[in-house]
């Protein structure tokens, strides 16, 4: 009798431990999935510049931007006739940043989208930005959009915006920001849009004008 006791007592302890183990790794697993969950709610606050993903190099074939398709490309003729205005304007037969600045971006005009990429036969949105800075001005961006938000010289409002400030935009799920581009003028900024190329668009448009971040001054540059 009291050895049917025993193995009675044990048994009901082994279940009641193992239920409580079971409940323990359930209450874990739920937390897990809520955590995971919120983790891919989209960045959304234009003030709210804290959060970063982990993992930086993600390929953009496992995060993909969102940009859509009917976004409004901007003619390459504006460009062209902003470089006109900067040489007769100007006094000097030396050619200004800005005026380089515009020629280095009229080169890389419709180079397409390549993720990794950093030349002419295909380049994306942090190598553009690079290159350009590198070719201009000799000066070193980092590499990739999550690592030049860090550089510079933070720029709090739309409107102190100016010509060469780096504009960054919250379109991918596990990396922000996920896209910079280089603002030109009246709005409008030149990137490599993964669908279309180095292209033209307004950070006024709904798709851009919801996802923007913010933007850095790189404090080595004087343009006139």
């Amino acid at each position: 009798m009291h050895k049917l006791f025993t193995v009675t007592f044990i048994l009901l302890t082994l279940l009641f431990y193992s239920c409580s183990s079971i409940t323990s790794v359930e209450r874990y697993n739920k937390t897990k999935q809520e955590s995971e969950k919120h983790s891919d709610i989209r960045f959304t606050s234009e003030n709210d510049t804290s959060y970063f993903a982990d993992d930086e190099d993600l390929s953009e074939e496992l995060d993909p931007s969102d940009i859509p398709d009917n976004t409004t490309d901007y003619d390459l003729s504006e460009l062209l006739k902003k470089i006109k205005n900067e040489n007769a304007n100007s006094n000097s037969e030396e050619v200004t940043e800005t005026e380089a600045f515009l020629m280095e971006i009229v080169k890389y005009f419709k180079t397409p989208y390549k993720f990794g990429g950093n030349s002419l036969k295909g380049i994306d949105c942090s190598g553009f930005t690079q290159s350009i800075y590198k070719n201009v001005l000799d000066l070193e961006l980092n590499r990739s959009a999550r690592e030049q938000y860090r550089q510079g010289e933070v720029i709090e409002d739309k409107s102190e915006l100016k010509f060469g400030d780096l504009v960054f935009f919250n379109t991918r799920r596990r990396v922000r920001p996920g896209h910079v581009g280089i603002y030109l003028w009246d709005n409008l900024f030149v990137h490599a849009n993964i669908k279309r190329g180095v292209t033209i668009n307004s950070l006024d448009e709904d798709y851009y004008s919801k996802r923007y971040m913010g933007a850095r001054r790189i404090k080595q540059t004087e343009f006139e």
